[in-house]
This record gives structure tokens, sequence and C-alpha cells, in this order.
């Protein structure tokens, strides 16, 4: 299991309390517009537009701005953009592959700023395809353990039939895994069963990791914040591994 969903959790935790929150903001909303635009203002029928909104609930977006960007993407009020989803792909120290989402309406922005970040912070833009074959998209649920209430074999016993492919241990929370198709069936699972979720999405998870050592680990952390302060920049998708010992000493 990639060490990069543990970093990653981590990470999203403290962008809720620390200043990167605005520009948080900004990205769930982007998302929130685009997902209402590509499938309608209807969450009932929009299961993607839910999950943008059941995650921006949880980072705390206030319901204003998330009625205002459903509207927005749904053409129910002007100002909406044209937004376009790119793939980049590089590479951080230690060769670690890096998949880079963006959400832009100006793609040679996009790709100027995403080069600059890349090239200025230790890693290195790579060709389409040189990078993607690393990793497979997939379904991911991130559940808190909440304080104990929530067990592995509870989780199994409730999202296995639902299509779920495992269920992993990040430390502070669970990570369910399952085909993006299977998204819904097993985020409705888990709330018929009453259990509370953190975000329901889907990602990139790598088919295989790199192990990092600290030196490393800081380097690649480092690339990565710098390319999500972009704002262009939706997701950085990442094959490291990085040991509980490792994170404990960066931490």
């Amino acid at each position: 299991m990639s060490g990069h969903s543990k970093w990653a959790t981590t990470k999203h935790k403290k962008a809720i309390i620390d200043s990167r929150r605005a520009k948080n903001f900004a990205k769930l909303i982007k998302a929130i517009e685009v997902s209402a635009r590509s499938g309608g203002a209807d969450v009932s029928g929009n299961p993607t537009l839910f999950d943008a909104i059941a995650k921006a609930k949880k980072n705390s977006v206030p319901a204003d701005n998330i009625d205002r960007a459903v509207k927005r993407g749904a053409g129910l009020e002007t100002g909406g953009k044209e937004w376009e989803t790119i793939m980049y792909e590089g590479y951080a120290a230690g060769g670690v592959a890096l998949l880079i989402e963006c959400l832009s309406d100006n793609r040679n922005r996009a790709a100027s700023d995403v080069r600059v970040a890349v090239t200025r912070n230790g890693g290195n833009m790579a060709d389409p395809g040189s990078v993607s074959y690393l990793f497979n998209r997939k379904g991911v649920v991130i559940v808190s353990k909440q304080d104990g209430k929530v067990t592995e074999d509870k989780l199994l016993e409730v999202v296995l039939d639902a299509g779920a492919d495992e269920v992993n241990d990040l430390g502070e929370s669970f990570e369910i895994v399952a085909e993006p198709a299977d998204l819904v069936a097993v985020r409705t699972s888990l709330q018929t069963a009453g259990i509370d979720y953190d975000s329901a999405e889907t990602s990139f998870l790598p088919t295989m990791s790199i192990p990092v050592d600290a030196d490393s680990a800081k380097k690649v952390f480092d690339l990565i914040e710098a390319i999500e302060e972009l704002d262009d920049v939706q997701n950085v998708y990442g094959n490291f591994d990085v040991s509980d010992e490792v994170m404990a000493s960066l931490s």
C-alpha cells in the first residue's frame, strides 16, 4: 500500500486549519462547478456532484459558496468558466513518478506554471504516457477510525458486498478501494450502515511504490506542495512509499 495515501490524508487534515485554507476552498469549489456542468445540478442524479459537495462541507466550505458553484456550473447563474481537465506527468527525487491533475481555463498558463514549479523544485517533466501507466484509476473512500468506533472487520463486512476491493489501515483512518463504477455503491453502503466518511472520490493509485528515505521524502513533499500551490492544480498523485519512522521524523 502506497505511503502516498497516508501522507495525503494527513496533509488534507492540516489544510483545513493552516494558511492554505482559502486555496483549498477554491479547488473544492472548482470541482463542484465542473461536476454540476457535466452532470447537472440535481445531486440525486449526479453522484460526482454529491461527493464533491460532501467533501466541501467536510472542509467547512460555506453553504452559500457551494450553492453558487452548483448554479454557475449548471448554467443557472452567470460567471461560470469552461474548465478543462489536463494531466501532466513528471518525476521527483528518487525516481518517484508524479501525475499532476489540473482544472484550468487556460492550457498554456497551466503548462507553463506546472513546468516552472517542477523544475525549480528538483523535479523533471515527463512525456505523456511515460508515467501514467504506473497508476490505476480507482474509487477511494476515506473513513476516520472515530476513536475506535469503526473497525476494519466492520468495514469489510459493510463494503465488500458493495464491490470494494480492499480496506487499508492508514493509521488514523481507513482507505477503502474499489473500481470507479462501484464507488457510489460503496459509499451508499456506508451511509446505510450509519458509518460517516471523510471523502469519496475517484483517484489514481500506484500499481507499485518506491520506498524513499527521509532526505528524498522531504524533497518529494516540498515539490508536491509547490505544485499544489498553483491555482490550476487540483491533485498530485505519487508512487512513493514512506515508512512511519520517516514520516514521524519529518513531521
